[in-house]
C-alpha cells in the first residue's frame, strides 16, 4: 500500500512502517508516536503489546501489528517480566517493503530490523533505563536471588542493545542528556544525532485569572508536585523537603508509592503540611498549576514535561539540576535548581526568598511555546527529510547496509 504523507522531499509512494514499545497507555511516548502517525496516516504500526482502548484514535484506527508477547497469558499486567524475549520479539517483525522504518523507542523498538536498502530513523525516548543506568531505582528492592538473577539477564540485553544500534541510520534525542548516552552507550558518531525536543500541549494551560482554585487550596499559599509515585520519582524529597521548609505541598498523582508518602508526610520533622490530591481530570489539572506557588520536581529525568506544564501556566519550577530538565528551565526565567538529590537541598531550595519575587508570566509562557507540538512537527519533517536525503545519496554510493 502507498503511503501518502505531507513530508516534502519524500517519494509519495514511500511506504512506511512506524515501531513502537508497547501501546497500553498515552503518555509522552504514545504522543511522539501519535505526531508520526498524523505525518504517515497509511503507515502500519508495529508493537510488541497492543492494549484496546487504550491510546488515541489516531494510533487505534490504523493496521496494528504485535508479537507473540500480545498472546502471553494476562499479557497487560505481566508483559515487563517477558524482557529477556523482547529482543526476539522485536526481530520477529518481517518488515520486507518498507521503504522507511520509524521507531519511537524506550526499550527494543529501535532494533527492529529494516529491509536492506531502507531507512531505519529512531526517535529516542531513552536508552533502556533499567538495563544501563537505573537498574538500581527499578530492582533494587527485589530480594537478592531475583535481583542476581536480572542483573545476569540485564548484562545480557545490554550487549544486544549495544550490537543492534547500528541497524539505525539516523538517531533523533529526545533530550540533549539522552543524546550523550547514546553517543557514549552505543559508540554512534555525533553526525548521526540530532535531538527533537517532545511535543508538549501548552495551549491547554493558563495562568491563574482563567481557572477557579482548587478546593480547599489558597491560590500561591502551595508548592506542587504531578507526578507517577514510583521510586525513582524522588517524591519522597519534595515531601520531606517541604515539611522541613514549613511549606505546604500538593501532590497531584497516583501509584504504588502513595502509602510510604503518606507515612513519611504524617511522621517526617517539620511544620509543613502536605496534602495528597490523587489523579486529578485533565480538566482539573490546569487549576492546580496556575495557583500554585512553585512547582517540585525532584528525579532525574531524560526529559520531563510536567516542568513546562507549569512553565506554560506562568509558574516557576524548582527542580533538581541534572538530566532533560537542563532542556526546559532556565534559571532567572522559569525556575531555579536544587544541587543535589536531598531533603536539605530541596527545603533551602524552597525557603528561597526568589520564589516569593514576581515572576515574568508572559516570558515563561512565550519560553513553553518552543516546545509546541507544532514545533515538534516541523523539526521532525526537516530531521527526517534531511536523513532521507543523506540516505539515497549513500545508496547511490553503494554505503548503506542494515
Amino acid at each position: 500500500m502507498s503511503d501518502q504523507h505531507g513530508v516534502e522531499g519524500l517519494p509519495s509512494g514511500l511506504k512506511v512502517a512506524l515501531i513502537h514499545d508497547w501501546l497500553t497507555g498515552m503518555r509522552g511516548g504514545e504522543k511522539c508516536l501519535e505526531v508520526m502517525a498524523e505525518m504517515f496516516p497509511q503507515a502500519d504500526l508495529f508493537t510488541l503489546l497492543h492494549t484496546p482502548g487504550k491510546v488515541s484514535p489516531i494510533l487505534e484506527n490504523r493496521t496494528i501489528h504485535t508479537s507473540f508477547v500480545q498472546n502471553l497469558p494476562n499479557a497487560e499486567k505481566i508483559y515487563r517480566w517477558a524482557l529477556p524475549f523482547f529482543p526476539r520479539a522485536i526481530e520477529g517483525f518481517d518488515l520486507q517493503g518498507y521503504d522507511l522504518v520509524f521507531s519511537s523507542s524506550h526499550c527494543v523498538a529501535k532494533s527492529a530490523v529494516a529491509a536492506p536498502g531502507a531507512l531505519s530513523v529512531c526517535y529516542c525516548h531513552t536508552p533502556m533505563r533499567y538495563v544501563w543506568d537505573r537498574f538500581d531505582d527499578y530492582f533494587g528492592s527485589k530480594p537478592f536471588p531475583i535481583r542476581q538473577l536480572i542483573a545476569g539477564q540485564a548484562s545480557q540485553l545490554r550487549r544486544w542493545d549495544r550490537n543492534t544500534a547500528h541497524r539505525v541510520h539516523h538517531w533523533l534525542a529526545n533530550s540533549t542528556v539522552v543524546r550523550q548516552r547514546i553517543l557514549d552507550w552505543y559508540g554512534v558518531t555525533e553526525d548521526k544525532v540530532a535531538v527533537v525536543h517532545p511535543p508538549v500541549d501548552v495551549g491547554r494551560f493558563k495562568t491563574a485569572k482563567h481557572f477557579p482554585v482548587p478546593d480547599g487550596l489558597d491560590s500561591g499559599a502551595y508548592d506542587l508536585v504531578v507526578s507517577a509515585l514510583v521510586a525513582y520519582k524522588r517524591i519522597d524529597l519534595a515531601v520531606l523537603g517541604a515539611l522541613k521548609a514549613g511549606k505546604t505541598l500538593v501532590v497531584v498523582g497516583k501509584g504504588p508509592e502513595l502509602e510510604r508518602l503518606k507515612s513519611l508526610a504524617a511522621d517526617g520533622p517539620g511544620s509543613g503540611t502536605v496534602h495528597f490530591a490523587g489523579a486529578v481530570s485533565d480538566a482539573e489539572l490546569p487549576g492546580y498549576y496556575a495557583h500554585c506557588r512553585s512547582f517540585v520536581f525532584p528525579g532525574l529525568e531524560d526529559f520531563g514535561i510536567t516542568p513546562l506544564e507549569s512553565t506554560a501556566s506562568g509558574r516557576p519550577v524548582v527542580a533538581f539540576g541534572e538530566g532533560g530538565v537542563l532542556d526546559t528551565v532556565v534559571e532567572g526565567l522559569n525556575g531555579l535548581f536544587f544541587p543535589e538529590q536531598s531533603v536539605d537541598a530541596v527545603a533551602a531550595a524552597l525557603s528561597s526568598g526568589d520564589l516569593d519575587s514576581p515572576w515574568n508570566s508572559a516570558a515563561m509562557i512565550e519560553h513553553a511555546t518552543g516546545f509546541s507540538r507544532e514545533r515538534y512537527r516541523h523539526e521532525m519533517d526537516h530531521e527526517i527529510r534531511q536523513a532521507w536525503q543523506r540516505h539515497q545519496a549513500h545508496s547511490a554510493g553503494g554505503s548503506v547496509g542494515n
